[in-house]
Protein backbone atom coordinates (compact mmCIF):
# COMPACT_ATOMS: atom_id res chain seq x y z
CA UNK A 1 0.00 0.00 0.00
CA UNK A 2 2.54 2.38 1.19
CA UNK A 3 4.69 1.56 -2.40
CA UNK A 4 1.57 2.43 -4.16
CA UNK A 5 0.63 5.77 -2.61
CA UNK A 6 5.05 6.30 -3.05
CA UNK A 7 4.27 5.81 -7.09
CA UNK A 8 1.11 7.61 -7.11
CA UNK A 9 2.98 10.70 -5.31
CA UNK A 10 5.77 10.44 -7.49
CA UNK A 11 3.99 10.29 -10.50
CA UNK A 12 2.19 13.09 -9.45
CA UNK A 13 4.48 15.59 -9.45
CA UNK A 14 3.95 18.92 -11.25
CA UNK A 15 3.87 18.26 -14.89
CA UNK A 16 5.46 21.54 -15.94
CA UNK A 17 7.35 22.24 -19.74
CA UNK A 18 10.93 20.39 -19.97
CA UNK A 19 13.52 22.76 -19.16
CA UNK A 20 14.53 25.05 -22.07
CA UNK A 21 17.55 24.41 -23.77
CA UNK A 22 20.32 27.38 -22.70
CA UNK A 23 22.69 28.54 -25.48
CA UNK A 24 25.75 26.90 -23.94
CA UNK A 25 24.07 23.63 -23.12
CA UNK A 26 26.13 20.82 -24.67
CA UNK A 27 29.41 22.61 -24.00
CA UNK A 28 31.85 20.14 -22.24
CA UNK A 29 32.63 21.11 -18.88
CA UNK A 30 34.83 17.75 -17.93
CA UNK A 31 36.65 15.34 -19.76
CA UNK A 32 39.12 12.02 -19.00
CA UNK A 33 40.87 10.77 -21.63
CA UNK A 34 42.67 7.43 -20.69
CA UNK A 35 41.82 7.97 -16.63
CA UNK A 36 43.77 5.17 -15.09
CA UNK A 37 43.99 5.19 -10.74
CA UNK A 38 45.64 2.59 -8.90
CA UNK A 39 46.54 2.48 -5.31
CA UNK A 40 49.83 1.03 -3.97
CA UNK A 41 49.22 -2.48 -2.15
CA UNK A 42 51.22 -5.42 -0.92
CA UNK A 43 51.40 -7.13 -3.73
CA UNK A 44 52.11 -4.20 -5.94
CA UNK A 45 49.50 -1.65 -7.32
CA UNK A 46 46.03 -2.13 -7.01
CA UNK A 47 44.50 -1.07 -10.29
CA UNK A 48 41.31 0.47 -9.79
CA UNK A 49 40.47 2.49 -12.65
CA UNK A 50 41.29 1.67 -15.76
CA UNK A 51 40.97 3.43 -18.89
CA UNK A 52 37.99 5.51 -18.57
CA UNK A 53 36.93 8.24 -21.13
CA UNK A 54 34.07 9.99 -20.36
CA UNK A 55 32.59 13.44 -21.05
CA UNK A 56 29.97 16.01 -18.92
CA UNK A 57 28.22 18.25 -20.93
CA UNK A 58 26.55 21.43 -19.84
CA UNK A 59 22.70 21.12 -19.83
CA UNK A 60 22.88 17.21 -19.06
CA UNK A 61 22.64 14.99 -15.64
CA UNK A 62 24.68 11.78 -15.54
CA UNK A 63 24.92 8.87 -13.62
CA UNK A 64 27.90 6.96 -13.01
CA UNK A 65 26.44 3.31 -11.89
CA UNK A 66 27.84 0.42 -10.60
CA UNK A 67 28.03 -2.25 -7.77
CA UNK A 68 30.61 -1.75 -4.87
CA UNK A 69 34.30 -1.72 -6.12
CA UNK A 70 33.09 -0.65 -9.54
CA UNK A 71 35.50 2.28 -9.01
CA UNK A 72 32.26 5.08 -9.42
CA UNK A 73 33.54 6.94 -6.30
CA UNK A 74 37.08 6.84 -7.19
CA UNK A 75 36.05 8.47 -10.93
CA UNK A 76 33.87 11.37 -9.23
CA UNK A 77 36.76 12.18 -7.20
CA UNK A 78 39.19 12.41 -9.61
CA UNK A 79 36.68 14.55 -11.79
CA UNK A 80 36.39 16.64 -8.29
CA UNK A 81 40.27 17.21 -8.70
CA UNK A 82 40.48 15.51 -5.29
CA UNK A 83 42.21 12.13 -6.41
CA UNK A 84 45.15 12.62 -8.83
CA UNK A 85 44.75 10.00 -11.80
CA UNK A 86 47.98 7.56 -11.72
CA UNK A 87 47.79 8.31 -15.55
CA UNK A 88 45.60 9.53 -18.58
CA UNK A 89 44.18 13.12 -18.00
CA UNK A 90 41.07 14.78 -15.99
CA UNK A 91 40.23 18.29 -17.88
CA UNK A 92 38.07 20.91 -16.94
CA UNK A 93 36.81 23.30 -19.78
CA UNK A 94 39.80 22.25 -21.86
CA UNK A 95 42.78 22.72 -18.88
CA UNK A 96 43.90 19.78 -17.35
CA UNK A 97 43.40 19.90 -13.55
CA UNK A 98 46.92 19.65 -11.26
CA UNK A 99 44.31 20.40 -7.95
CA UNK A 100 41.14 20.53 -6.87
CA UNK A 101 38.89 21.50 -9.57
CA UNK A 102 37.68 25.18 -9.34
CA UNK A 103 33.89 23.93 -11.33
CA UNK A 104 32.89 21.34 -9.08
CA UNK A 105 31.39 21.14 -5.35
CA UNK A 106 30.79 18.18 -3.58
CA UNK A 107 27.69 16.64 -1.66
CA UNK A 108 28.51 13.50 0.38
CA UNK A 109 26.27 10.40 1.36
CA UNK A 110 26.77 11.56 5.27
CA UNK A 111 26.28 14.89 5.08
CA UNK A 112 29.86 16.18 6.69
CA UNK A 113 28.32 19.04 8.49
CA UNK A 114 30.77 20.97 11.60
CA UNK A 115 28.56 19.90 14.28
CA UNK A 116 29.38 23.66 16.31
CA UNK A 117 28.29 25.53 13.37
CA UNK A 118 24.47 26.43 12.87
CA UNK A 119 23.21 25.79 9.46
CA UNK A 120 23.94 29.33 7.87
CA UNK A 121 27.87 29.27 9.11
CA UNK A 122 27.84 25.67 7.18
CA UNK A 123 26.42 26.84 3.86
CA UNK A 124 29.19 29.80 4.56
CA UNK A 125 31.84 27.57 4.40
CA UNK A 126 33.01 27.20 1.05
CA UNK A 127 32.12 31.09 0.83
CA UNK A 128 34.40 31.63 3.29
CA UNK A 129 37.28 29.78 1.81
CA UNK A 130 37.50 31.48 -1.35
CA UNK A 131 37.84 35.09 0.44
CA UNK A 132 34.06 36.26 -0.01
CA UNK A 133 33.40 39.38 2.48
CA UNK A 134 30.67 38.02 5.89
CA UNK A 135 28.06 40.57 4.08
CA UNK A 136 28.34 38.79 0.71
CA UNK A 137 28.60 35.47 1.60
CA UNK A 138 25.81 35.65 4.62
CA UNK A 139 23.33 36.86 2.04
CA UNK A 140 24.16 34.11 -0.44
CA UNK A 141 24.24 31.51 2.07
CA UNK A 142 20.30 32.78 2.87
CA UNK A 143 19.50 32.95 -0.49
CA UNK A 144 20.71 28.90 -1.22
CA UNK A 145 19.26 28.04 2.10
CA UNK A 146 15.76 29.35 0.89
CA UNK A 147 16.05 28.00 -2.47
CA UNK A 148 16.78 24.53 -0.74
CA UNK A 149 13.72 24.96 1.47
CA UNK A 150 15.29 25.20 4.69
CA UNK A 151 13.96 29.00 5.12
CA UNK A 152 14.00 29.76 8.96
CA UNK A 153 16.49 26.99 10.24
CA UNK A 154 19.54 29.22 9.49
CA UNK A 155 20.16 29.66 13.25
CA UNK A 156 19.42 25.74 13.94
CA UNK A 157 22.73 23.52 14.50
CA UNK A 158 23.17 19.66 12.50
CA UNK A 159 21.52 18.17 15.74
CA UNK A 160 18.41 19.69 15.63
CA UNK A 161 17.77 18.54 12.38
CA UNK A 162 16.27 15.55 10.68
CA UNK A 163 18.49 13.70 8.02
CA UNK A 164 16.82 15.10 5.20
CA UNK A 165 17.27 18.49 6.76
CA UNK A 166 20.88 17.69 6.96
CA UNK A 167 20.80 16.54 3.40
CA UNK A 168 19.59 19.73 2.71
CA UNK A 169 22.28 22.20 4.49
CA UNK A 170 24.49 19.84 2.06
CA UNK A 171 22.96 20.99 -0.95
CA UNK A 172 23.21 24.28 0.07
CA UNK A 173 26.67 24.44 0.90
CA UNK A 174 27.60 23.13 -2.70
CA UNK A 175 24.98 25.24 -4.64
CA UNK A 176 25.88 28.68 -2.52
CA UNK A 177 29.08 28.43 -4.29
CA UNK A 178 27.57 27.95 -8.12
CA UNK A 179 29.75 25.30 -9.04
CA UNK A 180 29.57 24.22 -13.29
CA UNK A 181 29.05 20.99 -11.96
CA UNK A 182 27.58 19.30 -8.92
CA UNK A 183 28.99 16.33 -8.16
CA UNK A 184 26.91 13.83 -5.75
CA UNK A 185 28.18 11.03 -4.03
CA UNK A 186 24.92 8.65 -3.12
CA UNK A 187 23.54 11.57 -1.58
CA UNK A 188 20.28 9.75 -0.79
CA UNK A 189 21.05 6.41 0.45
CA UNK A 190 21.37 7.83 4.20
CA UNK A 191 17.79 8.91 4.26
CA UNK A 192 14.50 6.81 4.58
CA UNK A 193 12.60 6.23 1.68
CA UNK A 194 10.20 8.58 2.18
CA UNK A 195 12.65 11.14 2.44
CA UNK A 196 14.37 10.13 -0.21
CA UNK A 197 11.73 10.36 -2.40
CA UNK A 198 10.98 14.13 -1.36
CA UNK A 199 14.55 15.34 -1.58
CA UNK A 200 15.12 13.63 -5.53
CA UNK A 201 11.99 14.63 -6.69
CA UNK A 202 11.90 18.18 -5.26
CA UNK A 203 16.18 18.65 -6.82
CA UNK A 204 14.44 17.56 -10.06
CA UNK A 205 11.88 20.08 -10.33
CA UNK A 206 14.50 22.54 -9.01
CA UNK A 207 16.80 21.12 -11.98
CA UNK A 208 13.57 21.20 -14.62
CA UNK A 209 12.72 24.94 -13.31
CA UNK A 210 16.10 26.72 -14.30
CA UNK A 211 16.78 28.06 -10.92
CA UNK A 212 19.69 25.26 -10.28
CA UNK A 213 22.39 27.70 -10.00
CA UNK A 214 24.73 24.55 -11.85
CA UNK A 215 24.97 23.97 -15.25
CA UNK A 216 25.57 19.95 -15.18
CA UNK A 217 25.23 17.63 -12.58
CA UNK A 218 26.89 14.41 -11.72
CA UNK A 219 25.99 11.65 -9.83
CA UNK A 220 27.21 8.23 -8.23
CA UNK A 221 24.33 5.73 -7.44
CA UNK A 222 24.37 2.12 -7.02
CA UNK A 223 20.51 2.21 -7.68
CA UNK A 224 19.21 1.78 -11.17
CA UNK A 225 16.15 3.23 -10.55
CA UNK A 226 17.53 6.42 -8.90
CA UNK A 227 19.78 6.55 -11.96
CA UNK A 228 16.67 5.93 -14.36
CA UNK A 229 14.91 8.60 -12.81
CA UNK A 230 17.71 11.51 -12.25
CA UNK A 231 19.62 10.73 -15.46
CA UNK A 232 19.55 11.99 -18.55
CA UNK A 233 23.25 9.73 -19.50
CA UNK A 234 23.67 6.28 -17.27
CA UNK A 235 27.14 5.41 -17.42
CA UNK A 236 27.63 1.87 -15.86
CA UNK A 237 31.14 1.03 -14.71
CA UNK A 238 32.22 -2.74 -14.12
CA UNK A 239 34.72 -3.55 -11.77
CA UNK A 240 36.21 -7.01 -12.69
CA UNK A 241 39.18 -6.67 -12.61
CA UNK A 242 39.31 -2.86 -12.38
CA UNK A 243 36.61 -0.17 -13.06
CA UNK A 244 36.10 0.52 -16.71
CA UNK A 245 32.69 1.54 -18.95
CA UNK A 246 31.19 -1.00 -19.51
CA UNK A 247 28.48 0.60 -21.40
CA UNK A 248 26.39 4.01 -21.54
CA UNK A 249 23.05 4.49 -21.93
CA UNK A 250 21.24 7.68 -23.50
CA UNK A 251 18.02 7.97 -20.85
CA UNK A 252 15.54 9.87 -23.32
CA UNK A 253 12.55 10.04 -20.93
CA UNK A 254 10.76 13.17 -20.43
CA UNK A 255 10.25 14.72 -16.74
CA UNK A 256 8.86 14.04 -14.91
CA UNK A 257 8.94 10.43 -15.47
CA UNK A 258 6.34 7.87 -15.21
CA UNK A 259 7.73 4.79 -13.65
CA UNK A 260 4.39 2.68 -14.79
CA UNK A 261 5.74 3.66 -17.93
CA UNK A 262 6.66 0.77 -19.92
CA UNK A 263 9.67 2.54 -21.57
CA UNK A 264 11.21 2.82 -17.88
CA UNK A 265 10.72 -0.02 -16.73
CA UNK A 266 12.62 -1.74 -20.22
CA UNK A 267 14.94 1.26 -19.72
CA UNK A 268 15.50 -0.74 -16.13
CA UNK A 269 15.77 -4.05 -17.58
CA UNK A 270 18.73 -2.96 -20.03
CA UNK A 271 20.67 -1.65 -17.37
CA UNK A 272 20.05 -4.22 -14.72
CA UNK A 273 21.70 -6.69 -17.76
CA UNK A 274 24.18 -4.37 -18.30
CA UNK A 275 25.09 -3.55 -14.83
CA UNK A 276 25.36 -7.60 -13.56
CA UNK A 277 27.38 -8.29 -16.54
CA UNK A 278 24.58 -11.00 -17.63
CA UNK A 279 22.79 -10.67 -20.76
CA UNK A 280 20.54 -13.92 -22.06
CA UNK A 281 23.31 -13.96 -24.84
CA UNK A 282 26.23 -13.62 -22.62
CA UNK A 283 27.92 -17.15 -22.57
CA UNK A 284 27.54 -18.79 -18.80
CA UNK A 285 30.62 -18.18 -16.97
CA UNK A 286 32.47 -21.22 -15.69
CA UNK A 287 30.92 -21.45 -12.10
CA UNK A 288 27.73 -23.06 -12.38
CA UNK A 289 25.56 -24.71 -9.77
CA UNK A 290 27.70 -28.18 -10.10
CA UNK A 291 29.77 -27.11 -7.37
CA UNK A 292 30.68 -24.07 -5.14
CA UNK A 293 32.39 -22.33 -7.67
CA UNK A 294 34.22 -18.65 -7.64
CA UNK A 295 31.39 -16.42 -9.42
CA UNK A 296 33.23 -13.02 -10.28
CA UNK A 297 35.75 -14.00 -12.26
CA UNK A 298 38.56 -13.22 -9.83
CA UNK A 299 41.06 -16.17 -9.14
CA UNK A 300 40.83 -17.45 -5.67
CA UNK A 301 44.77 -16.51 -5.27
CA UNK A 302 44.22 -13.23 -6.01
CA UNK A 303 41.88 -12.13 -4.01
CA UNK A 304 42.88 -9.77 -1.29
CA UNK A 305 40.31 -7.41 0.94
CA UNK A 306 41.18 -4.46 -1.64
CA UNK A 307 39.79 -5.68 -4.70
CA UNK A 308 37.13 -7.90 -3.63
CA UNK A 309 34.28 -5.02 -1.21
CA UNK A 310 32.24 -6.73 0.69
CA UNK A 311 28.60 -6.56 0.01
CA UNK A 312 26.15 -5.36 2.77
CA UNK A 313 24.70 -8.66 3.65
CA UNK A 314 23.61 -10.10 7.23
CA UNK A 315 24.17 -13.86 7.73
CA UNK A 316 20.08 -13.67 8.47
CA UNK A 317 19.17 -12.00 5.38
CA UNK A 318 21.44 -14.15 2.79
CA UNK A 319 20.17 -17.74 4.65
CA UNK A 320 16.28 -16.48 4.42
CA UNK A 321 17.60 -15.87 0.47
CA UNK A 322 19.10 -18.89 0.33
CA UNK A 323 16.52 -21.04 1.54
CA UNK A 324 13.54 -19.09 -0.77
CA UNK A 325 15.31 -19.79 -3.75
CA UNK A 326 15.78 -23.95 -2.33
CA UNK A 327 11.71 -23.62 -2.25
CA UNK A 328 11.76 -22.28 -5.88
CA UNK A 329 13.70 -26.05 -6.78
CA UNK A 330 17.14 -24.10 -6.41
CA UNK A 331 16.69 -21.59 -8.94
CA UNK A 332 14.62 -18.61 -9.82
CA UNK A 333 13.88 -15.21 -11.28
CA UNK A 334 15.66 -12.50 -9.69
CA UNK A 335 12.87 -9.66 -10.81
CA UNK A 336 10.13 -12.19 -9.85
CA UNK A 337 11.86 -12.87 -6.62
CA UNK A 338 11.91 -9.61 -5.87
CA UNK A 339 8.29 -8.95 -6.53
CA UNK A 340 7.13 -11.45 -4.81
CA UNK A 341 9.21 -10.34 -2.08
CA UNK A 342 7.91 -6.40 -2.09
CA UNK A 343 11.10 -5.10 -2.71
CA UNK A 344 12.74 -3.47 -5.60
CA UNK A 345 15.67 -5.09 -7.30
CA UNK A 346 18.24 -3.01 -5.81
CA UNK A 347 17.00 -3.98 -2.66
CA UNK A 348 18.40 -7.67 -3.46
CA UNK A 349 21.59 -7.08 -5.61
CA UNK A 350 23.60 -6.22 -2.25
CA UNK A 351 22.06 -10.13 -0.66
CA UNK A 352 22.62 -11.74 -4.51
CA UNK A 353 26.25 -10.55 -4.29
CA UNK A 354 26.97 -12.02 -0.95
CA UNK A 355 25.64 -15.47 -2.05
CA UNK A 356 27.72 -15.44 -5.16
CA UNK A 357 30.96 -14.26 -3.25
CA UNK A 358 30.70 -17.10 -1.32
CA UNK A 359 30.39 -19.27 -3.42
CA UNK A 360 26.60 -20.55 -2.80
CA UNK A 361 24.86 -19.37 -5.83
CA UNK A 362 25.34 -18.07 -9.38
CA UNK A 363 23.75 -15.96 -11.53
CA UNK A 364 23.15 -17.06 -15.11
CA UNK A 365 20.59 -14.85 -17.14
CA UNK A 366 18.19 -13.50 -15.40
CA UNK A 367 18.09 -16.38 -12.93
CA UNK A 368 19.63 -17.02 -9.25
CA UNK A 369 20.78 -20.87 -8.85
CA UNK A 370 21.90 -22.49 -6.14
CA UNK A 371 25.53 -24.56 -6.34
CA UNK A 372 25.72 -27.32 -4.61
CA UNK A 373 27.19 -25.65 -1.49
CA UNK A 374 24.21 -23.22 -1.91
CA UNK A 375 21.68 -26.07 -1.60
CA UNK A 376 23.59 -27.26 1.32
CA UNK A 377 23.22 -24.58 3.42
CA UNK A 378 19.54 -23.73 3.07
CA UNK A 379 18.29 -27.24 4.20
CA UNK A 380 21.40 -27.82 6.37
CA UNK A 381 20.29 -27.69 10.50
CA UNK A 382 22.14 -25.15 12.30
CA UNK A 383 24.94 -26.35 13.18
CA UNK A 384 25.83 -28.06 9.98
CA UNK A 385 24.72 -24.92 8.13
CA UNK A 386 27.68 -22.38 10.42
CA UNK A 387 30.20 -25.54 9.21
CA UNK A 388 29.30 -24.97 5.58
CA UNK A 389 29.27 -21.04 5.74
CA UNK A 390 32.60 -21.52 7.69
CA UNK A 391 34.16 -23.02 5.23
CA UNK A 392 33.00 -20.12 2.35
CA UNK A 393 33.65 -17.34 4.51
CA UNK A 394 37.42 -18.28 4.68
CA UNK A 395 37.44 -17.75 1.19
CA UNK A 396 36.05 -14.17 1.27
CA UNK A 397 39.50 -12.18 1.94
CA UNK A 398 38.12 -9.77 4.63
CA UNK A 399 37.32 -12.65 6.56
CA UNK A 400 40.14 -14.75 5.94
CA UNK A 401 42.42 -11.68 6.83
CA UNK A 402 40.81 -11.71 10.40
CA UNK A 403 40.77 -15.30 10.81
CA UNK A 404 44.60 -15.76 9.84
CA UNK A 405 46.19 -12.23 11.47
CA UNK A 406 43.89 -13.59 14.66
CA UNK A 407 45.85 -17.28 14.62
CA UNK A 408 48.97 -15.20 14.25
CA UNK A 409 48.66 -12.94 17.29
CA UNK A 410 50.23 -13.93 20.69
CA UNK A 411 47.17 -13.80 22.37
CA UNK A 412 44.72 -14.73 19.44
CA UNK A 413 43.36 -10.84 19.65
CA UNK A 414 43.61 -7.74 17.61
CA UNK A 415 41.77 -4.06 17.35
CA UNK A 416 39.43 -3.73 14.87
CA UNK A 417 41.77 -0.20 14.00
CA UNK A 418 43.93 -2.53 12.71
CA UNK A 419 41.96 -3.62 10.10
CA UNK A 420 39.89 -0.15 9.08
CA UNK A 421 43.01 1.21 8.73
CA UNK A 422 44.11 -1.64 6.09
CA UNK A 423 41.04 -0.97 4.12
CA UNK A 424 41.49 2.60 4.63
CA UNK A 425 44.01 2.63 1.78
CA UNK A 426 41.60 1.59 -0.96
CA UNK A 427 38.06 2.56 0.15
CA UNK A 428 36.05 5.70 1.34
CA UNK A 429 35.45 5.83 5.85
CA UNK A 430 31.70 4.42 4.81
CA UNK A 431 32.60 1.73 2.81
CA UNK A 432 35.24 0.54 5.28
CA UNK A 433 32.53 0.76 7.62
CA UNK A 434 30.33 -1.19 5.85
CA UNK A 435 32.64 -3.95 5.41
CA UNK A 436 34.18 -4.77 8.33
CA UNK A 437 30.37 -4.59 10.17
CA UNK A 438 29.38 -7.23 7.63
CA UNK A 439 32.96 -9.02 8.20
CA UNK A 440 31.68 -8.91 12.11
CA UNK A 441 28.41 -10.18 11.32
CA UNK A 442 30.06 -13.60 9.00
CA UNK A 443 32.84 -14.26 10.96
CA UNK A 444 30.55 -14.65 14.70
CA UNK A 445 28.06 -16.34 13.10
CA UNK A 446 30.71 -19.06 11.21
CA UNK A 447 32.22 -19.02 15.13
CA UNK A 448 36.02 -17.82 13.55
CA UNK A 449 36.02 -14.99 15.88
CA UNK A 450 34.28 -13.17 18.42
CA UNK A 451 34.03 -9.28 18.98
CA UNK A 452 33.73 -7.03 21.85
CA UNK A 453 32.03 -3.72 20.66
CA UNK A 454 33.38 -2.01 23.59
CA UNK A 455 37.02 -2.58 23.24
CA UNK A 456 36.59 -2.55 19.22
CA UNK A 457 38.62 -6.05 19.66
CA UNK A 458 38.43 -9.87 17.73
CA UNK A 459 39.00 -12.30 20.04
CA UNK A 460 39.94 -15.98 17.98
CA UNK A 461 37.27 -18.53 18.44
CA UNK A 462 38.36 -21.81 19.93
CA UNK A 463 36.97 -23.73 17.59
CA UNK A 464 38.79 -21.63 14.46
CA UNK A 465 42.20 -21.24 16.74
CA UNK A 466 42.41 -25.49 16.48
Amino acid sequence: MVLNTLRTLRNARHTAAPRAPRPADGEILLETVGLTKAYAGADGELPVLGGIDLTVRAGEVVALLGKSGSGKSTLLRCLAGLVPPSSGTVSYRGAPLTGANPGTAMVFQTFALLPWLTVLQNVELGLEARGVPADARATAARQAIDLIGLDGFESAYPKELSGGMRQRVGFARALVVEPDVLMMDEPFSALDVLTAENLRGELMELWESGQFPTRAIVLVTHNIEEAVLMADRIVVLGSRPYGTIRETFEVGLDRPRDRDAPAFAELIDRVYRTMTGRTKDTPRPVRAAEGSGRPDGVEPERRIPANTPLPAASVDGLSGLAEMVAHRGRGCDLADLADDLGLEIDDVLPLVDALELLGLAAVTGDDLVLTDRGAAFAGADVQRSKQIFAEAALEVPLVRLITTSLRQSPDGTLRAGFFRDVLAHHYTSEQVARQVETATDWGRYAELYAYDAEREEYRLDEGAAA
